[in-house]
């Protein structure tokens, strides 16, 4: 009960560094639109377009954490749970629709080359760092447990990096005229964010599909509980994983004998206990079977 509760804690520390991220982020948006409009650094304004997919993403990272601990009801017997996941899904996706459109305007630019205003650059790519440099420490504890707030820590991670770059090229231009610099970064900007949207999409996809959790291996599972006692076989497995934490295991098990309901609770416990010392496994689900068919075959199509 008392993990329980600390988790609970956690998860308001998040939402709270959450809300402030999201201001800073609003701040650093607007002044960097309009810097980077008077300063014509496409840099700029590719980091205030990622700035302004953060403050999105933060808005439904937000938003999403909030729902997700809504209580269980007759109509949403799980609750929300899947909620912080959708999020990461669709702030995965938007990341890598952002880069993309990111890569065209920059190969753009470099064939077209336009003077910039590297002041202005400077200065506002200092203010990006020190915004967005805060936000990331406020949520980094929670993106190591959480993948609805790490895809919002990697947002704005990886706009800490891209105002690094723009800093970069504005010194670039100031002391060396070198414009298409500008240009190579936002290049390279959204290179980098295609990849760390790409694992994000991945990850919480598979969470959607309903996929085994890529560390669980059935067979090996398979395998430690047909080792038990009076156990001849198990079928049927399904397991998944509901979101960040918890996962959820369903299987048929067939008896050598007819045994009797309070030895199958007894079993039952050390199946439980086998599955979450071992595989992290929280939710265990066990259909017991004596003298059907025979299976062999591990996962069968209902």
């Amino acid at each position: 009960m008392s993990h329980h509760h600390h988790h609970h804690h956690h998860h308001l520390g998040d939402e709270k560094n959450l809300l402030i991220s999201i201001v800073l982020n609003v701040l650093i948006t607007l002044t960097q639109i309009i810097g980077g409009f008077f300063a014509g650094s496409l840099a700029l304004i590719s980091d205030a377009v990622h700035n302004f997919s953060d403050v999105v993403s933060l808005v439904i990272s937000y938003i999403a954490s909030k729902v997700s601990k809504q209580k269980a009801s007759l109509k949403k017997t799980f609750g929300n749970k899947r909620a912080e996941i959708l999020a990461a899904f669709i702030n995965a996706s938007s990341l890598i629709v952002l880069a993309l459109i990111l890569i065209i305007e920059a190969i753009k630019r470099i064939q077209n080359p336009e003077p910039i205003n590297a002041n202005i650059v400077i200065w506002l790519a200092l203010l990006g760092i020190l915004f967005n440099g805060f936000s990331v420490l406020l949520l980094q504890k929670g993106s190591h447990s959480n993948m609805n707030i790490k895809s919002a820590y990697l947002h704005l991670l990886s706009d800490m990096m891209a105002s690094v770059a723009v800093l970069f090229g504005g010194l670039l231009i100031k002391y060396f005229d070198i414009y298409w610099v500008d240009s190579a970064l936002t290049f390279g900007i959204g290179v980098y964010l295609i990849k760390m949207g790409f694992d994000l999409l991945k990850s919480s996809f598979n969470v959607l599909m309903l996929f085994t959790p890529e560390d669980i291996k059935i067979k090996t599972i398979v395998k430690e509980i047909e080792s038990i006692e009076s156990i001849t076989n198990i079928h049927h497995v399904h397991v998944w994983q509901l979101n960040d934490h918890d996962i959820h295991l369903e299987a048929h098990i067939t008896f050598s004998h007819n045994i009797q309901l309070s030895e199958f609770d007894n079993i039952l416990k050390e199946i439980e206990l086998l599955l979450h010392d071992k595989f992290s496994i929280h939710h265990v689900n066990i259909q017991p079977e004596f003298n059907k068919c025979n299976h062999s075959e591990i996962i069968v199509q209902h």
